[in-house]
């Protein structure tokens, strides 16, 4: 479930430019999961080819699960995602507490958003409760409350590791429910149902992938909307070894699209694109605290995006325990 600011108002038809940049993102991001997915069968294939000898030694099976179809050599739950800023969680998180604030400015509309989330993990199964609290301000004229209260689940359902652990990737799926606060901003539940990838390639690059299917229930203007929701977090990890940064395991430069296409009434076609650059520092733990610090910039990369944000900031402390 994404939380991309949304105001009142009417909405205008999606021009030509817009369905273009539209195009090109899922290209662009299609691309990326199908290169990204013949590169690692290819290179486990010449791994495969090229490790062929006269030994007789059984390799050994690392597959486990419901029809063996998860791999115990698996990054999933290991920490080498980063947590995104727009985008979904996907990552298995087994104690992670966070709080995120994102800022938003165009010049009819200022928007603040607070986050506040717990994530807790019995084995492979991540469950989460998010709070969220929201200020607007649209032509002078202010209005806050809280948001839904989301409680939601995922799990791993298949995941594939070339011998050598060059391409690591794995598929699952997810649910949130939206509950509302009956506050002026929250008054229909939603539900989304989700799938999602998350693939490692080499020892410093991550793409973590996002589908939803978004439901308002309930009456009033909201009552009865659907709406496509994706989303993608392109990240490039750089270890302590890398950078030599006193008190830093990792930072890790993150690119994000956060997208979302309406599917019913006034909103059927239109398409809404944010994109977001940023970082993460994952800090040497305190005790048995693990700090996680973010930042970003966001912005509009289509035009119904541009009439709710010119630009935004984020930024997000997460805790590791």
């Amino acid at each position: 479930m994404q939380h991309n600011p949304k105001h009142a108002g009417s909405i205008c038809p999606c021009s030509l430019a817009a369905m273009k940049l539209t195009t090109k993102v899922f290209g662009f991001a299609f691309g990326i999961l199908f290169t990204t997915s013949l590169t690692g069968w290819v290179y486990a294939g010449d791994v495969s080819t090229n490790n062929m000898d006269s030994s007789a030694t059984a390799p050994v099976d690392t597959r486990y699960g419901l029809f063996d179809l998860l791999d115990h050599r698996s990054s999933y739950g290991q920490g080498v995602y980063p947590e995104p800023f727009l985008v979904d969680d996907s990552d298995l998180e087994v104690n992670e507490f966070r709080m995120d604030w994102l800022h938003t400015r165009s010049p009819d509309l200022n928007g603040n958003f607070l986050t506040t989330e717990v994530e807790k993990g019995f084995g492979l199964l991540t469950v989460e409760l998010e709070v969220h609290y929201e200020t607007d301000t649209v032509n002078g004229v202010r209005q806050q409350g809280f948001d839904n209260v989301d409680v939601g689940a995922r799990y791993p359902l298949y995941q594939y590791v070339s011998k050598s652990g060059f391409f690591d990737t794995t598929f699952g799926t997810g649910i949130e429910v939206g509950i509302p606060t009956n506050s002026p901003l929250s008054k229909n539940t939603e539900i989304v149902p989700k799938v999602f990838n998350d693939t490692k390639i080499g020892d410093h690059f991550t793409l973590q992938s996002i589908f939803g299917y978004s439901a308002l229930l309930g009456g009033g203007a909201d009552g009865g909307v659907n709406t496509f929701e994706y989303g993608f977090v392109f990240g490039y990890t750089l270890s302590h070894k890398d950078l030599h940064i006193p008190g830093v395991q990792q930072l890790i430069p993150v690119f994000e699209l956060s997208g979302e296409r309406g599917l019913s009434k006034d909103e059927d076609g239109h398409n809404n694109i944010v994109g977001n650059i940023g970082f993460r520092v994952n800090t040497d733990a305190i005790g048995p605290i693990q700090p996680r610090l973010g930042v970003g910039f966001v912005f509009p990369m289509d035009n119904n995006a541009r009439e709710n944000q010119h630009w935004g900031i984020v930024t997000s402390l997460v805790f590791e325990y």
